[in-house]
């Protein structure tokens, strides 16, 4: 037993000494370039908008529109993910970018970041990787079929959406306890439905704010088609635009973790080997975008802005020792990411195969026992 204490006292000294050298590697790149934020941000949000102008306005079969759809997507979808940061952002901190960021990307692609705030239970120990976290599944001890559901989330997600700031908005406010549920259940960018948002996170007049102007956007475009001012086809084809990115940030999604964990808390190191940094190419960062890639280091130091984890990557790459726990994660692309999981779930299910065989022999055999010292 001492034994099995000096060895976890150990690996967690290990652990403790790694983060330290790493945290000092990387201490120059905590500081956000506010401009650098600006400028991404608004070229991504004015490309996306205007090629996706140009989509919406072309005959869906033409080249015009195939360019320009693609185009749009991987541009809102590099806009929308500006909620990750304005979510880690201090609260004191860039409130003009937070708030242009809500009213140029989160009402109008109805993500506003309120709806993103139980990220934060996603990178506590307490939360991470268990039923509170939002942001997990555990897919590696599931089966294909789970990894197949998980994608289906693709073609009702953004229709629920929808539904919940059109609907049930105006009629949680005429009913306390629709509202509490709505609150609770209903009003949180999640992958885990069992997620539920607690007490702690604080609803408050900014959220209402956002949530109001979000159900002023959604009856906007109802009315505008009831109205003829827009075509009715342009509704089907904003929902495939979402429904593209949702798929590219589900692949994404899919690579940013290894879902080893079934449900226990784990340790902040075990957390960043959980996860993953992804080298990549050019397609990497279309599908990986603001430094997404860096999964595994920004559960490491989450307050690192994403324009510097690239810096903060090559850095702890060249200057840690290669028997470093940060090089655990890093693998050279997504299809790595995506291989390793579903062969994990091929381990998974051949080992629990094997000890129900076990299981069932040792049953067996209790039973020829029992029945012997019966006669």
């Amino acid at each position: 037993m001492s034994q099995v204490v000096k060895s976890s006292e150990a690996g967690s000294q290990k652990q403790g000494e790694f983060y330290a050298e790493a945290r000092k590697i990387v201490a120059d790149q905590f500081q956000p370039n506010e401009f650098r934020y600006w400028l991404d941000f608004l070229v991504s949000t004015t490309l996306g908008y205007a090629l996706a102008s140009v989509f919406l306005a072309m005959p869906i079969l033409s080249w015009g529109a195939g360019l320009s759809f693609f185009g749009a997507s991987f541009a809102l979808y590099r806009a929308s993910m500006f909620v990750h940061e304005v979510v880690h952002l201090p609260k004191s901190s860039m409130k003009r970018f937070r708030f242009a960021w809500n009213l140029f990307a989160g009402v109008p692609m109805m993500v506003p970041s309120f709806a993103y705030n139980s990220h934060i239970h996603h990178h506590s120990s307490r939360h991470y990787g268990t039923e509170h976290d939002g942001e997990y599944l555990p897919l590696a001890s599931g089966s294909v079929r789970g990894v197949l559901l998980f994608l289906a989330q693709i073609f009702f997600q953004p229709i629920l959406v929808f539904l919940r700031f059109l609907v049930l908005t105006p009629l949680s406010f005429l009913n306390g306890s629709l509202r509490k549920w709505t609150i609770r259940h209903a009003s949180s960018l999640v992958i885990n439905f069992r997620y539920e948002r607690d007490a702690a996170q604080k609803y408050t007049a900014a959220d209402t704010f956002w949530e109001v102007l979000t159900w002023i956007r959604a009856t906007t475009a109802i009315a505008l088609v009831l109205t003829q001012v827009m075509p009715a086809t342009r509704l089907p084809k904003m929902l495939l635009l979402a429904m593209f990115i949702l798929t590219v940030n589900h692949l994404r999604t899919l690579a940013a973790h290894r879902y080893t964990n079934s449900g226990i808390k784990m340790s902040h190191t075990d957390q960043f080997l959980d996860s993953t940094n992804v080298t990549g190419n050019w397609l990497t960062e279309l599908v990986c975008p603001l430094g997404l890639r860096y999964h595994a280091l920004h559960h490491l130091f989450p307050g690192i802005p994403y324009h510097n984890l690239g810096t903060a990557h090559t850095k702890l790459t060249d200057e840690l020792h290669p028997s470093s726990l940060y090089h655990e994660s890093t693998i050279p692309n997504l299809r790595t990411a995506w291989r390793d999981l579903l062969a994990h779930i091929k381990q998974n299910r051949t080992t629990t195969s094997s000890l129900s065989v076990v299981d069932e022999m040792v049953t067996q055999s209790s039973k020829i026992h029992k029945e012997t010292l019966a006669h």
